[in-house]
């Protein structure tokens, strides 16, 4: 696992979860994206059993740090064993087409934007011709236990952890494909700028009072509206200003 201290744009290490209080018909995940993420996980599982202990790995907080970079999830998860076992999620990014599609939709409203740096995920944004979202079958896991469920218990408590990192922070799904929060900011950024500047380039300047410089030399244009009256001069002069006392400055 990598220590924090080495995270970047393209690679974000998350400390453990604390251990939660489990319910039997309470979704695990808060928002709807982190909802639409378990449900990619159990529809596309083979064995209700190993969720269901899964799930109890999570709850229990058996998943250590979690360090996420494009397509793939990272963490070691403590199962029956004084070992822990090393645990993988992959996942498909994004090629640049796909990218170029996601911010267009991103870029045409500029809540989306304000939406992002919320830690809010549009569901317009999921429906943009890109699937932002995994479907049943996307999540490809990777267990060093000798388990060979579709996924494992280890595996699938990764996965519902991973749905609270996308609770809590979105952009680690935009990360997962293949995109850092700063790299996908500055691109809306981008992109909003050149549509604002296509945009003013068929829209008239305004029209500035005043008269045209020639007019006003050649004394043929309108009369000049007088000079201001000069400000009133203060009634004794005033303090310079002095630089603060300082052994060996200036005074």
């Amino acid at each position: 696992m990598a220590a924090p201290a080495r995270d970047g744009d393209h690679r974000r290490t998350f400390p453990p979860f604390p251990p939660r209080p489990s319910g039997d018909g309470d979704s695990f995940a808060e928002t709807w994206w982190g909802r639409a993420w378990v449900t990619a996980l159990e529809d596309g599982a083979l064995d209700p059993a190993r969720l269901a202990r899964g799930r109890g790995y999570a709850e229990q907080g058996h998943v250590d740090a979690i360090t996420v970079t494009p397509g793939l999830v990272l963490a070691y998860v403590q199962g029956s064993r004084p070992r822990p076992y090393r645990v993988q999620v992959r996942l498909r990014t994004f090629d640049d087409s796909d990218w170029d599609r996601f911010l267009d939709a991103a870029a045409d409203r500029p809540g989306h934007i304000a939406a992002l740096l919320d830690k809010e995920m549009p569901q317009s944004l999921a429906d943009c011709g890109v699937p932002l979202l995994p479907g049943p079958g996307d999540l490809a896991p990777r267990c060093s236990c000798p388990d060979s469920g579709h996924p494992c218990k280890h595996a699938a408590a990764l996965c519902y952890q991973t749905a609270r990192l996308l609770d809590a922070d979105p952009f680690v799904l935009l990360l997962l494909r293949g995109r850092g929060e700063r790299e996908v900011i500055d691109a809306l950024s981008r992109l909003s700028a050149a549509r604002a500047a296509r945009a003013a380039q068929g829209r008239e300047p305004e029209q500035l009072p005043g008269i045209r410089a020639t007019d006003a030399v050649s004394r043929r244009g309108p009369e000049l509206p007088p000079l201001p009256a000069p400000l009133t001069p203060p009634s004794h002069p005033e303090q310079p200003p002095v630089y603060p006392a300082s052994p060996g400055g200036p005074d």
